[in-house]
């Protein structure tokens, strides 16, 4: 298994044998299961289902009852696929947890960003914001955005205001500085996508 699902739970700092401060986030890695696994006979390629986070029946229809019903497992509220070698070792039902990272040294976590709305060109790009002096207008407006010739037209993929944040964001080669096995913990050094209780996807490196 290449990968878990955990729950963002927030910042701290532990401190190492030289003293240093380092700035983790805590990571509540499980418990996951298994759901159901995909074959390269009927899906066409092989992974393996993961559930996380236990879920109401009465918050489940029919159709996903009947997902986790035939895997034997309660509803979860998240699922997601990671790649595995060996599908017999990951039977339906196993539980796993943050324990099988704790050989691990470096993750890749993904997360959706936090959304924060339609935003302009200061915030979203950060652009310098113009003269407040001697009767100006243009304090946070963006400028010229085209030719008034030609072209005469907008490009594509040009910096101007408009929905900021709440998208799918991937940070890269975090150190995975402690494991806590007992209490599915993951400390990972600096930041992580996502608000707190927002869900994570970690994979390694």
């Amino acid at each position: 298994m290449n990968g878990i699902l955990a729950k963002k739970l927030g910042m701290t700092q532990v401190f190492t044998e030289q003293g240093e401060s380092v700035p983790v986030t805590v990571l509540e890695a499980g418990p996951c299961v298994v759901v159901s696994h995909k074959t390269i006979d009927k899906e066409g390629y092989k992974a393996v289902q993961v559930g996380f986070g236990l879920k109401k029946e009465s918050r489940s229809n029919k159709a996903e009852m009947g997902h986790f019903n035939k895997a034997g497992v309660s509803p979860r509220e998240h699922l997601a696929e990671f790649d595995v070698v060996d599908l017999d070792a990951w039977p339906v039902g196993k539980e796993f947890g943050a324990a099988d990272f704790a050989d691990v040294k470096q993750v890749n976590v993904s997360g959706i960003s936090k959304g924060r709305g339609f935003a302009g060109t200061i915030k979203r790009h950060n652009f310098h914001s113009g003269p407040r002096s001697h009767g100006t207008h243009n304090m946070r407006e963006p400028g010229s955005i085209s030719a008034n010739s030609y072209p005469g037209r907008v490009f594509p993929g040009k910096k101007m205001a408009g929905q900021y944040g709440n998208k799918k964001v991937t940070v890269k080669h975090l150190q995975v500085i402690k494991v806590d096995g007992e209490k599915n913990l993951i400390f990972v050094r600096g930041a992580v996508p996502g608000p707190k209780n927002g869900v994570i996807v970690v994979r390694k490196d």
